[in-house]
């Protein structure tokens, strides 16, 4: 069990790293329909996962509340956005096409902004997997070792073009492509940090597990709101980033309803 965990905390920071990878054979810049493309598809993802993977198990495991059973969802789902908000204010980060730093002010290098930027986006997918597998590990009912690895399947590919999406960049900028590689990397580390960290809690974790599966949802969404719908749809109008939203999407849901 302790290997597949292991395995599974890893596979979202393997989807980073090749797609990271990307900026050592390709040309610099990421052509802005693709960079679209790419974003729309990890935003569809990361709904479908918030929904399948998160929010129904939150809700099925408070059934015993009857018709109150959406309250802790409602809730986790609440804390989540808040948690992430509080986070955007308290941590100075750069997005990508944005010349004006959100947060506090801060004498850090757009580089490390913009790497700052990706790392918040992907703590809550962190967060996500090591809550699920803080429930299959602990034997909670329901919880499943094909659902832990739908959930880090889904992350990881969606993972890969946003590595292409941090590291091509970076490199256009005049990063040499080594570093940009490595900051890659580094944007992705967040997420087996957090998941290794909530299963070290799991004791603490299970007992609020509709909360905790729904806090992630929350955080998930709200990156999906406040940053990739935004970027798919800059500049010229077109219709791609909606459609490979909804591409994401499908990928996600069937992962987690066929190894679910």
């Amino acid at each position: 069990m302790g290997i597949q965990v292991f395995q599974g905390i890893l596979l979202p920071f393997f989807g980073t790293a090749l797609g990271s990878a990307c900026v050592l054979f390709m040309r610099n810049k990421l052509n802005p329909m693709v960079r679209r493309a790419l974003t729309g598809f990890a935003a569809g993802v990361m709904v479908a996962a918030s929904v399948w993977s998160l929010l129904i198990p939150a809700i099925e495991r408070s059934r015993s509340m009857g018709q109150w059973a959406f309250l802790p969802a409602a809730a986790g789902f609440w804390f989540g956005v808040l948690f992430l908000l509080l986070l955007d204010r308290a941590v100075p980060h750069l997005h990508m096409n944005s010349s004006r730093a959100e947060g506090p002010r801060s004498s850090l290098q757009r580089t490390t902004m913009l790497v700052l930027a990706v790392a918040l986006h992907n703590l809550p997918e962190g967060m996500a997997v090591g809550v699920v597998y803080a429930g299959w590990f602990s034997g909670e009912p329901g919880i499943t070792a094909m659902n832990a690895l739908a959930l880090s399947l889904g992350i990881a590919i969606q993972n890969f073009p946003e590595g292409a999406i941090i590291s091509m960049p970076l490199r256009a900028e005049g990063v040499s492509r080594g570093k940009a590689f490595l900051y890659g990397l580094l944007s992705g580390a967040v997420e087996p940090a957090g998941a290794v960290l909530t299963i070290l809690a799991a004791g603490y974790v299970v007992p609020f597990l509709p909360y905790l599966l729904s806090f992630a949802a929350g955080a998930m969404v709200y990156v999906v709101v406040e940053e990739l719908i935004p970027e798919m749809s800059k500049g010229k109008h077109s219709n791609v980033g909606t459609i490979l939203f909804a591409a994401g999407f499908t990928v996600m849901m069937a992962l987690d309803v066929a190894l679910g």
